[in-house]
């Protein structure tokens, strides 16, 4: 796997673990993404100097922009249609589902991704807010999939039910994204993966669901063809495929509770929820 960590005297690099050994990657992940998926699977490869375990595990992206998919498991159509029912606009995200064209939104720079073990936020203007664990590609220049992440696409279901134009204020907002720990190459894993998540609450689970990536309605590829048809991604991008994964409507987070979520084959992220912004 491929680790970003920041080290206290060589800084920020990118390290691969091999059986059980840090080794040194000479290139950043913007370098590998550039270029195409046998030459990146090349560099990967040759990493055999041993690397000082020392430092920071970092989120998993260095230049890239996270894109995110909706509605693309029938759970996640449910949920959107019960959160926007009471506003009127329930039945649009029937069409979202079945059509051509799938719902694609941009989520994070990739300064604002929230790594490992650090907190994620819920608005303060919020009063119903969820996880959603999710698969995330990651995708080179030319759009194939070098690798797999895991993926936390938080949410304010309250605002996204409110209107659909909104979907950008409940999605994009400080510690919204988070990523991690680390990047699995596509080559080294195949899917369907299953996908777990829980939230901890003083002690106990306040909340836990499963499913799998074998429900997506719609191909990874898919997503990633209809992501890069009109934009460029010089330095790949990382692109969430949606949760399978919705809390009941008497569910909501809390501040000081514990989303762990983890994808086998692909690793277990875990963040302490905070309040971000002002009501």
């Amino acid at each position: 796997m491929l680790i970003h960590v920041e080290h206290p005297v060589h800084g920020r690099r990118w390290v691969v673990r091999r059986d059980g050994q840090l080794l040194a990657l000479d290139q950043t992940l913007a370098g590998l993404l550039a270029l195409p998926l046998a030459e990146a699977r090349a560099v990967y490869e040759a990493a055999a100097a041993p690397a000082d375990a020392a430092g920071t595990v970092l989120a998993p992206v260095d230049e890239q922009e996270v894109w995110a998919a909706g509605v693309t498991y029938q759970r996640s159509r449910e949920g959107r249609r019960e959160e926007s029912e009471p506003a009127g606009h329930g039945k649009l995200y029937d069409h979202v589902y079945a059509a051509d064209r799938p719902e694609l939104f941009f989520k994070s720079t990739a300064a604002r991704v929230v790594a490992d073990g650090e907190p994620v936020g819920i608005r303060a203007d919020s009063g119903w807010d969820v996880p959603e664990a999710e698969l995330g590609l990651v995708v080179n220049a030319a759009g194939e999939i070098f690798g797999y992440t895991v993926g936390n696409d938080m949410s304010s279901r309250s605002i996204e039910g409110e209107n659909p134009l909104y979907l950008p204020q409940a999605k994009i907002y400080s510690r919204a994204c988070a990523l991690g720990p680390a990047i699995v190459p596509a080559w080294q894993v195949e899917g369907p993966f299953d996908v777990a998540v829980r939230v901890e609450r003083d002690g106990t689970d306040a909340y836990s669901g499963t499913t799998s990536t074998g429900q997506l309605a719609r191909r990874p590829e898919e997503l990633v063809d209809w992501l890069t048809r009109s934009l460029d991604f010089p330095t790949g991008a990382v692109l969430l495929t949606g949760t399978g994964v919705v809390p009941d409507r008497d569910f909501t987070l809390r501040a000081g509770d514990v989303v762990v979520i983890d994808i086998a084959g692909v690793g277990t992220l875990r963040n302490p929820v905070t309040v971000v912004g002002r009501s």
